[in-house]
């Protein structure tokens, strides 16, 4: 085999593996997977009761 051979083989390859990672990536079965990794950051945030609690914690802050 030459190396033009070989070359083309490992780019297609990589080709294909990147066409698998994109399908899995922007796939429909993996959506609320992501949604819910997306809202990680958020997750340690305190539930708020009432907006009369968010309103009394703001003026207690000014």
């Amino acid at each position: 085999m030459e190396i033009g051979t070989i070359r083309g083989i490992g780019t297609a390859l990589v080709f294909v593996a990147f066409i698998g990672l994109l399908l899995w990536a922007f796939s429909s079965k993996r959506k609320s997977e992501f949604d819910d990794a997306a809202n990680l950051p958020f997750a340690d945030e305190p539930k708020k009761t009432s907006e009369r609690d968010e309103q009394s914690s703001r003026s207690n802050n000014q």
